[in-house]
């Protein structure tokens, strides 16, 4: 079968191979494989080094965004033929630490964990892959390919569950947030913030091509420049950037008690002057929180799954906005101008 494999940091190795079937001690799923999204980590993986292969091979099978269909399920699966289904994409350590050891593989202790696509395991950009049952979340069939946009909506289904626990210390609940970042992980943030009943406003640099209608679309309000312009105290931020200057302008613009959950990653190395005496001065006197998130759980895929098939259809197709054959993989991961979501067709 065909698949996607690449040798981190080799920009010249990304290739289109000939592969042996799924083993099926990957999983008593047998998927076929119909869409891979690509994101930020893919691009990493290629162009920085970022993943590590299998032990004992030297070439990762790449991807893990996935959506297929399922070609054999057993009986007591709870899947069937012709179900749509999703990978999750991390497995617990080994030993298991105590997170791991009840589902909560996003909170690994000792980073022994294993990820589809990234870390030490294949990836689900082939025609076809396996899966164990108790990693795969059913697809609602009203969502069509859009089930694709699940995984990196389970990212932010998880930010928004844990900002949820921050605000639980206090009677009061936000009524605006602020979503940095108008990408796909941005735009899928502002839709679950809409989706609580807050007023959502996002800021990006960029005010061309689908952006500012995507956000518009969904009650949402869109800017430009500078955070400090904006006019907004928002009680909760999505930091979806992952601009570290743009982190400590926030701690300036929030309003008391307010929580800021960064859930943006930049492989920039830049340096600028902060007063960390005054950020810290702001953290304190305004009672802020400011944390950090990644990955998922599987109920944060499975809250992604319900948030995504109770939103427009329409306007989540107008997120992908790209489709390339398996051989374009490398292509793709460099953004064009009005390009939002991009996937690969492992049908192409």
């Amino acid at each position: 079968m065909k698949a996607i494999t690449v040798v981190p940091g080799d920009v010249d190795q990304v290739r289109t191979d000939d592969v042996a079937e799924p083993a099926e001690a990957e999983g008593a799923l047998l998927v076929q494989g119909d869409l891979l999204g690509i994101c930020g980590t893919d691009a990493d993986i290629v162009h920085q080094g970022y993943g590590t292969p299998p032990p004992g091979e030297d070439r990762l099978l790449v991807g893990h965004e996935s959506l297929g269909t399922v070609l054999r399920a057993p009986q007591d699966s709870g899947f069937a033929e012709g179900d749509r289904v999703v990978g999750i994409v991390r497995r617990p350590d080994p030993v298991p630490c105590e997170p791991c050891s009840r589902g909560e593989w996003d909170f690994c202790r000792n980073g022994k964990y294993t990820e589809r696509g990234i870390k030490e395991r294949r990836g689900y950009g082939s025609e076809r892959w396996r899966v164990e049952p108790e990693f795969a979340v059913k697809v609602d069939p009203a969502l069509g390919d859009c089930g694709v946009l699940i995984e990196p909506t389970s990212v932010v289904a998880k930010a928004w569950e844990q900002t949820e626990r921050v605000f639980s210390r206090a009677s009061w609940r936000p009524r605006t947030a602020l979503v940095t970042g108008a990408g796909p992980i941005g735009l899928f943030a502002a839709l679950l913030g809409v989706q609580r009943g807050l007023e959502v406003h996002v800021l990006d640099l960029d005010d061309s091509g689908p952006k500012p209608g995507l956000v518009a679309d969904i009650g949402a309000t869109f800017h430009t420049g500078d955070v400090r312009d904006t006019g907004l105290r928002p009680d909760v931020v999505i930091e979806c950037t992952g601009h570290g200057p743009l982190v400590f302008e926030l701690t300036d613009v929030i309003s008391p008690d307010a929580v800021i959950c960064l859930a943006g990653i930049s492989s920039g190395t830049r340096t600028v002057p902060v007063s960390t005496d005054q950020v810290n001065k702001s953290l304190v006197l305004e009672n802020a929180v400011l944390f950090g998130t990644v990955n998922a759980s599987r109920r944060h895929y499975e809250q992604a799954a319900e948030a995504l098939a109770r939103a427009d259809r329409a306007w989540l197709e107008r997120l992908i906005t790209r489709r390339v054959p398996m051989s374009g993989f490398k292509d793709a991961l460099r953004k064009k101008g009005d390009d939002v979501k991009v996937v690969v067709d492992l049908h192409a």
